[in-house]
């Protein structure tokens, strides 16, 4: 979800970099529906009804038709600005050996930005695992799903805020509890554009 540097950026970079995501809030964002693949399907209904692209709901189908929802699953609690959890530890091993660099963009008083840095390195790691390990893979389809939904939305952290903050059992949860599964209800829905859509064709 990184995007890559160009000849100007690589300037600025930490050496070795070779791609960037920018604000820690986008990555929390974005990590919320990687880990809730109920929530990124759900989003896809969404998109889904408001432009009749059948591939939105193809793409919904293939995550809640199977246990995706309960299998990959990893709850994330809420906190005053949406889902968060504490990266540091999640992240030390890849800074460690310096596959990820981290870097803040900072007053004297308070950090303004962080900025996640992927090195040549740690693409090249990442490309050689998703090689050899053959279940890595959905990780990286479903990264690329995250990353369309983010683009057709905005890249600022505040507009995947305001989206994600729609979803009533997201914004309903309260301060410092997890955010609860929706894969019930969107499993409903699915089955209920997809009813309206077989009506329509056969209209």
């Amino acid at each position: 979800m990184a995007e890559d540097l160009d000849d100007a950026a690589k300037v600025s970079a930490p050496k070795g970099a070779v791609a960037v995501l920018h604000a820690e809030g986008r990555l929390q964002k974005l990590d919320f529906w990687l880990r809730n693949p109920d929530y990124l399907a759900d989003e896809l209904l969404n998109d889904y009804a408001r432009s009749g692209e059948s591939i939105l709901l193809d793409l919904a189908g293939n995550i809640l038709d199977s246990d995706e929802p309960e299998i990959y699953a990893i709850p994330m609690l809420r906190y005053l600005f949406g889902a968060f959890e504490a990266l540091d530890r999640a992240l030390s091993v890849l800074v460690a050996p310096r596959l990820l660099i981290v870097t803040q963009r900072r007053t004297v008083h308070r950090v303004l930005q962080d900025n996640y840095y992927l090195t040549a390195k740690g693409r090249s790691v990442a490309e050689e695992a998703a090689e050899r390990f053959a279940e890595l893979q959905w990780y990286t389809d479903r990264a690329l799903l995250v990353k369309a939904l983010a683009e057709g939305t905005g890249h600022s952290a505040l507009a995947l805020r305001r989206r994600q903050y729609l979803q009533r059992d997201y914004a309903e949860t309260p301060l410092n509890e997890v955010i609860p599964s929706i894969a019930g209800r969107a499993r409903t829905r699915l089955a209920q554009l997809r009813a309206a859509r077989d009506q329509g064709s056969a209209a």
